[in-house]
């Protein structure tokens, strides 16, 4: 076998590692892999630090209670149409939402027409959603570059590999060659392993965003349909 073929020293150090499964698994430290995985390693490991700050946050602070609190708009409600606004603002105070800003500006503006304080509201909930969606998205970046790093570096330790086959002596020392593509594979499988769960959590607010934002859409319209709609049909029966 010639230095001219690389393929063959590729099977001939498969062959090794097949032969002494035992041996090769005892050696095996994950931890020595990683650091002999050069610089991607190193970057594929702040994206995974990145990916698990961004979902820490998001599991804390992207909650249906922060966005449209159940009940909000059962309290709120029989206060407007005894017409106690203040009650409603302390009601609001105490319960911090997006859904709780929406109506703070109803309150406010009580007096505009419905279809202006209808077109306002979904505005100011598009707003507060997009913003929510925002700070998730590093998720969809992590998901996307790690696994382009770790290919990257998985081809720069090939190159490493082939190189030592290149300027050996001989056919190389195939235990050398086997351990210059573990290494170099590892970048691969780091990628990979930190960019599926990133993926999976991208897909997962998404999924919540999704649904929180058709429970805040029902909420907002309820208000509006139960409350600010009649007030002018009220108004005509006391007038008549």
């Amino acid at each position: 076998m010639s230095l001219h073929n690389p393929v063959g020293h590729l099977f001939r150090a498969a062959a090794i590692l097949l032969a002494h499964p035992a041996a090769m698994a005892q050696e095996l430290n994950l931890f020595e892999q990683l650091q002999s995985g050069g610089s991607a390693i190193l970057f594929i490991v702040a994206l995974s630090v990145l990916a698990l700050a961004v979902t820490l946050e998001r599991l804390v602070r992207f909650r249906a209670p922060l966005i449209a609190p159940a009940g909000l708009v059962n309290q709120v409600m029989p206060l407007w149409q005894d017409g106690q606004f203040d009650e409603i603002d302390a009601l609001l105070a105490r319960r911090p939402s997006t859904l709780a800003q929406i109506i703070g500006f109803l309150v406010k503006h009580r007096q505009l027409d419905t279809a202006v304080l209808s077109a306002r509201a979904g505005d100011i909930a598009s707003l507060a959603l997009r913003k929510q969606q925002q700070k998730a998205y590093p998720l969809a970046v992590v998901a996307t570059v790690a696994p382009i790093v770790g290919l990257l570096g998985t081809v720069i330790g090939m190159i490493e590999a082939f190189h030592v086959i290149a300027f050996s002596s001989g056919m190389g020392d195939p235990a050398l060659l086997a351990g210059g593509i573990s290494k170099a594979l590892v970048n691969t499988a780091a990628g990979l392993a930190v960019a599926l769960p990133a993926l999976a959590m991208h897909h997962f607010f998404k999924s919540r965003l999704l649904g929180v934002s058709m429970e805040l859409e029902t909420q907002v319209n309820r208000l509006l349909d139960e409350v600010l709609m009649q007030s002018p049909v009220k108004g005509a029966d006391h007038a008549h």
